[in-house]
């Protein structure tokens, strides 16, 4: 999957890294650095303008993923034949509820249980049914590099067909980097814009409907994350990422909390998960 979306991705010029040879028998890649200086790393000590600057060129690339990338697709891209369905995001939910609250709380009563199932399977079926287009699966600070006056894109293997908010959702609500809400709004109206610009349309494109979903969409992302990251942890031994769950604990409770409609699910999960509580 990787050479093959590589291929894919810089055939139409999308900024990943140069593929100079390839070995399958020897499992080698011969690739392009794009230097030690991630997104991440970028932010320390930059100012608001700065940071939203570089925000936006990360936006206008991922505008040129859904449109211009969804478009050159082929039956021979790897990412044509998979895509984000009704059952993974719910697979994805219940995978955080199995590692991230029963292996380290215990299961809810049974009640509750039955209430974060159905919000669960809601959550799932709403986003099942949004226009799909090209998607990384893991557009963050992390994937991201700055190499000088270029920014650079890691990490594309998983890439996948799904809703045009889910990159946008991993960027802004990201596990690794927190950004006000200050930035994220105007974030949000700039991909709009350049969504737009592009000639892309869809039923969502009025601002308050699209950032309803975009909510939707950052808490199944941050609750998937916040389960592998026991995941990795309780299974395969590994505890680097158990320092982001709270932050990534931090954008759920936030978003749960903007939406009525979600404060059982909220009030379920809080009554095991203290984090996850309203304020």
């Amino acid at each position: 999957p990787f050479v093959n979306l590589q291929r894919f991705l810089s055939g139409w010029g999308w900024p990943v890294p140069a593929l100079y040879q390839f070995s399958p028998e020897a499992g080698l890649l011969l690739m392009e650095d794009f230097g030690d200086v991630t997104l991440e790393a970028w932010l320390a000590g930059r100012t608001e303008d700065e940071i939203f600057r570089i925000y936006a060129r990360a936006i206008d690339l991922l505008v040129q993923l859904q449109i211009e990338g969804t478009s050159c697709l082929t039956p021979d891209c790897w990412a044509s034949g998979e895509r984000f369905t009704e059952g993974l995001f719910r697979w994805e939910l219940e995978h955080f509820y199995e590692y991230g609250v029963v292996a380290r709380y215990g299961a809810a009563e049974p009640g509750d249980e039955a209430i974060i199932h159905a919000c669960f399977d809601e959550i799932a079926r709403r986003l099942a049914t949004l226009p799909q287009v090209l998607v990384h699966r893991d557009y963050h600070s992390r994937n991201l590099m700055v190499d000088g006056s270029r920014l650079g894109v890691i990490d594309f293997q998983d890439a996948l067909l799904g809703p045009r908010h889910y990159d946008l959702a991993s960027l802004l609500k990201d596990s690794y980097v927190s950004l006000s809400e200050r930035l994220i709004d105007p974030l949000i109206e700039h991909y709009l814009e350049a969504w737009a610009a592009a000639g892309g349309q869809t039923r969502d494109d009025d601002p308050a409907i699209f950032r309803e979903t975009f909510d939707l969409v950052s808490i199944q992302r941050n609750l998937k994350a916040a389960g592998r990251f026991d995941y990795i942890d309780l299974v395969k031994k590994n505890p680097k990422f158990l320092a982001s769950i709270p932050h990534t604990l931090e954008n759920v409770r936030c978003n749960l909390a903007r939406h009525p409609w979600l404060a059982p699910l909220q009030e379920a999960l809080g009554r095991k998960m203290p984090a996850l509580r309203a304020s």
